[in-house]
């Protein structure tokens, strides 16, 4: 399920609902627009872990859509750490003519993540850009990549996978010195024995081609269950947690320690000491989005990140490791999935591990101070149940599984004898979402906030205007909005005709309940968040408008949902109150739960496109 989002237009309003059950799930995944004839990375790895990666791919175009995506080819590696030469590219035509890539053609360029950072430079892009490129071309590339600077000194480690499209040869070797062990975690790839010589050890793997299922919407990362192959010098996750935490030392600096004391000075406590550590992070050093493994693993001193007042995820975690340090508290970076992965490959790689946040041992607490709309205390949803290498102790841990969040609702239309309205709604935020709705509009410039009620009606067929006020703040953890606006057709009159049962204007129960009823089979575990949604709705409707018939009152529950939906008539106003709780305590569900889940999506998908008959 997406996050709940104040400011979304995405199934806002129930009537979204009519086309949401259900798409098909079983449909090729496979993209034969390219077939990858030839795809061949050979590693020459040194005891030092340095390495030399001479690549060789040749993509056949077969369908015109595949020109743009394929005619240019963008490599990316680390500028200070690793030199990136092209050998040879062309295009072939089918009756063997080349029409050869020239030095004009390719194109170096800083990568978009570090553009606007001088700390991060390093990030660079090398783009290929093939001539004359037609269906029934191939694209030949052979370029050489040394790694002179190992990104963990001594070893190696990768993870790769084939992607969707058909396969003829996908070949990864490594040649290391015969003394390097090499871990591997293989799926869909075949090994060969390895061949032993001159003090080396070389190792083949394979791809083994087979039909793939498309990504279903809300589904896990590929590589929690799709084909990969991942190797690693490393012997465990302890022994690469040992590695990165041996550069990653904390420094309290006197101004550090000075800050820290200004910072916590009213309190005793260790969490509230933390929690204001951390958000004081999150407010005042601007995060630079460059990942785990591209950026490198070596953090910025805390003091260096201090001055510039932004940095990474990396260099957050030093800062404030520094912070709590300086305030008495012990903490660990800890490696984790920024992303939709969560599970770790069985051999030691950061593969997935794209990012870094900080635990506190002694509270079991996670803070992530990168992201500047999650107050501190609770985490951005897609951490939320992963795994962690905790790089001090050299442990695993995991993120909660769940946190708390809680939307109530209440809408009013008041509705005149043309079929416009004018209309409240206010909506109060509990929880974790609470901050991520400040931040928002905060983003916002005033009037595109005002024109936001504007969008949304528009997006719905209404023709109206609207403003939103936002509440003085009760807390941290609360968060609440007042929208205010006209719609002139809200009731198509004449009569008779129905009237979309709507209990809320943005997001909400409808919005939630049409993310879940995205597939109507699913063979792949998926994503699964739900906060508590509370709802109610009242249409005031004229005396010369007669009320026909409405909804009848529903409550649906299983193992996974609490929902209720409850229609009422009062005078000429119909009131309709909805809830809706997602019991799950994790936050991934297997395709065999969505089974059971079924029939109660298909009864809530049905109550929210129900209509209010009225006759005018």
């Amino acid at each position: 399920m997406r996050m709940l989002k104040f400011l979304s237009l995405t199934g806002a309003l129930a009537f979204t609902l009519a086309g949401a059950c259900f798409a098909n799930a079983l449909d090729d995944g496979t993209d034969h627009s390219i077939t990858v004839e030839k795809f061949v990375h050979s590693f020459t790895v040194q005891p030092d872990g340095s390495f030399q990666l001479e690549a060789e791919s040749t993509f056949r175009i077969n369908e015109e859509r595949a020109i743009r995506q394929a005619a240019q080819r963008a490599l990316s590696f680390n500028h200070s750490l690793e030199t990136l030469t092209i050998i040879d590219a062309y295009t072939q035509k089918p009756d063997g003519r080349k029409v050869v890539v020239d030095a004009s053609q390719i194109k170096e360029q800083q990568e978009q993540i570090s553009s606007f950072a001088p700390m991060f430079q390093d990030s660079r892009v090398k783009v290929v850009i093939y001539p004359q490129v037609a269906v029934g071309d191939r694209l030949v590339l052979r370029y050489k990549l040394d790694r002179a600077t190992a990104l963990f000194p001594g070893h190696f480690e990768e993870l790769i996978t084939p992607g969707f499209h058909p396969v003829e040869q996908f070949t990864i070797i490594y040649d290391l010195p015969a003394g390097m062990p090499l871990y591997a975690d293989a799926r869909g790839f075949k090994a060969s024995a390895p061949e032993s010589g001159n003090g080396r050890k070389v190792h083949r793997w394979d791809f083994v081609p087979a039909n793939q299922a498309r990504i279903e919407e809300g589904a896990v990362s590929y590589l929690d269950y799709g084909s990969y192959l991942a190797v690693s010098t490393f012997k465990d996750y302890a022994a690469l947690a040992s590695s990165y935490q041996a550069r990653a030392t904390v420094e309290v600096t006197p101004a550090i320690a000075t800050l820290a004391e200004q910072l916590t000075a009213d309190t005793d406590d260790d969490r509230a000491k933390a929690l204001k550590l951390s958000d004081w992070v999150r407010k005042n050093i601007r995060y630079v989005a460059v990942y785990v493994g591209a950026g490198g693993v070596v953090p910025h001193t805390a003091q260096t990140v201090l001055n510039n007042r932004y940095g990474d995820c990396k260099d957050h975690v030093a800062l404030l490791n520094a912070l709590l340090n300086a305030a008495g508290i012990e903490s660990s970076p800890a490696l984790i999935n920024q992303g939709n992965a969560y599970s770790l490959p069985k051999v030691a790689t950061l593969g997935v591990l794209n990012h870094a946040v900080t635990y506190i041992p002694s509270l079991d607490l996670y803070l992530d101070s990168t992201d500047p709309s999650v107050a501190a205390g609770f985490l951005p949803q897609l951490v939320l149940n992963k795994p962690t290498i905790l790089t001090v102790s050299g442990k695993f841990g995991s993120t909660p599984p769940t946190q708390f969040g809680r939307v109530a609702s209440d809408l009013l239309f008041k509705i005149d004898s043309k079929g416009a309205a004018d209309f409240t709604s206010t909506a109060a935020i509990e929880g974790w979402a609470s901050e991520y709705h400040r931040f928002g509009v905060k983003s916002m410039d005033p009037a595109d906030l005002d024109r936001y009620v504007e969008q949304v009606l528009n997006h719905y067929g209404q023709r109206g205007s609207g403003k939103i006020v936002i509440l003085p703040s009760q807390g941290p953890e609360h968060f609440t909005s007042v929208a205010e606006g006209h719609t002139a057709n809200l009731v198509n009159l004449p009569g008779p005709v129905g009237v979309a049962a709507i209990s809320s204007l943005f997001g909400g129960i409808a919005g939630l309940v049409s993310d879940y009823a995205g597939e109507s089979n699913r063979t792949q575990p998926f994503a699964c968040f739900g906060d508590e949604m509370l709802e109610k709705a009242r249409f005031e409707f004229p005396a010369e408008i007669a009320i026909q018939a409405i909804p009848e009152s529903i409550t649906v529950k299983d193992d996974s949902f609490d929902y209720s939906a409850r229609y009422t008539q009062d005078g000429h106003a119909v009131v309709i109150e909805r809830r809706i709780q997602f019991k799950h305590n994790k936050a991934v569900c297997t395709p065999e739960q969505f089974q059971a889940m079924k029939p109660a999506i298909e009864m809530m998908v049905k109550d929210l496109q129900g209509q209010i008959i009225v006759q005018g």
